[in-house]
């Protein structure tokens, strides 16, 4: 096992000072390489360090402008310091660079989320739950922001599918419920705001429209 791997090793057993001692071993034996500067700016990105971690990507950049780790790497501090935009340029430029996991399109994804551009984030939550079908974050996600962009069919169909991976799951009964509540599907959506609140009794969200659904039912019985 090389230094870096046992550097990363180390890093995700929370061996910090370890990790660090073995990745300026690697950047002092290898100046010239990125991959030391890397790992080291990953390190340090984690102990949000974030100057420092800025200071090791660009390093890597200069001595590889196509090391997509370091883009990527970039992207996830930006992201960390909420500068959005700037985290978008990072995760496209890994993306072009060649780095194809789910993990840089659902950041792309929620780079654009927390703009509040819907509509730009769903081909990039699309193809990182293609990449990643089991992640039932990514799929609530993507769902999201189809229901969103007022795409409630496709949101519905998603919001389902997060069901079906993870029954317990109170955010999508609660979508479901404002999508079934658009489409006018009154027991529909009493349906999934209750199981909202049976899952997660303290859903706020969910025990707001239930009121407002038991309110308009009893003013509809009171019409009748």
């Amino acid at each position: 096992m090389d230094k870096n791997t046992q550097g990363i090793t180390l890093m995700q057993e929370q061996k910090y000072e370890e990790a660090a001692k073995l990745f300026n071993e690697v950047i002092e034996e290898n100046p010239n390489a990125p991959l030391g500067y890397i790992n080291f700016g990953n390190l340090l990105l984690h102990l949000k360090e974030f100057d420092r971690a800025e200071r090791f990507f660009k390093k890597a950049i200069e001595l590889d402008q196509n090391a997509a780790t370091a883009y990527y790497g970039l992207g996830n501090l930006y992201f960390e310091q909420e500068n959005f935009q700037e985290a978008i340029t990072y995760f496209q430029k890994a993306q072009q660079l060649g780095i194809e996991e789910a993990d840089v399109y659902f950041m792309l994804g929620i780079s654009f989320v927390n703009q509040e551009q819907f509509k730009l984030s769903i081909p990039y939550l699309m193809r990182a739950a293609e990449l990643n079908p089991e992640d039932e974050e990514i799929l609530f996600q993507y769902g999201l922001s189809l229901a969103q962009s007022n795409h409630l069919q496709e949101a519905q169909s998603v919001f389902l599918k997060v069901l079906e991976k993870k029954e317990e799951h109170a955010d999508s009964h609660y979508n479901l419920g404002v999508i079934e509540l658009f489409q006018e599907n009154i027991e529909q959506a009493v349906y999934h705001f209750d199981e909202a609140l049976r899952i997660q009794p303290e859903h706020l969200l969910a025990a707001n429209a239930k009121k407002n659904m038991d309110k308009l039912l009893k003013e509809n019985e009171t019409e009748e």
